[in-house]
């Protein structure tokens, strides 16, 4: 099996006027809030879109993503990860979540929690 992409993570000014117009625009809906920003989805398997609160300078780190294991443990993934070339950035306090680099210096999150594989036959 392969990793699922979890949620598409959008660094923001404003987490709750960009929340609202991407709601409207796509029809989803606040699932989650806290101090970090503001999550939503709508589409049953679709990513959940959270709109992270950043003063910071956005440059190229506007998004990026959050993969989350299908089959397997997250030290087992991160280990896969590693072996196709990923390198550790940067390990989250609270060890929930693991910051890598793809190949070309692109950051990701490596999450705790597992999302099931699509069943065989989705694609048929």
């Amino acid at each position: 099996m392969v990793s699922r992409i979890g949620d598409l993570v959008v660094k923001s000014r404003n987490p709750d006027r960009l929340s609202r117009f991407w709601c409207e625009a796509l029809g989803y809906e606040v699932v989650a809030t806290d101090e970090t920003g503001i999550a939503i989805s709508g589409a049953p398997n679709a990513p959940t879109i959270l709109f992270e609160r950043s003063n910071d300078s956005f440059g190229d780190s506007v998004l990026h993503l959050d993969l989350c294991p299908t089959d397997r443990s997250q030290a087992d993934e991160l280990e896969r990860l590693v072996a196709l070339g990923a390198t550790k950035t940067d390990v989250v306090p609270s060890g929930s979540w693991h910051v890598l680099a793809d190949p070309e210096g692109h950051k990701f999150c490596l999450m705790a929690k597992r999302i099931p594989a699509e069943p065989e036959d989705f694609h048929d």
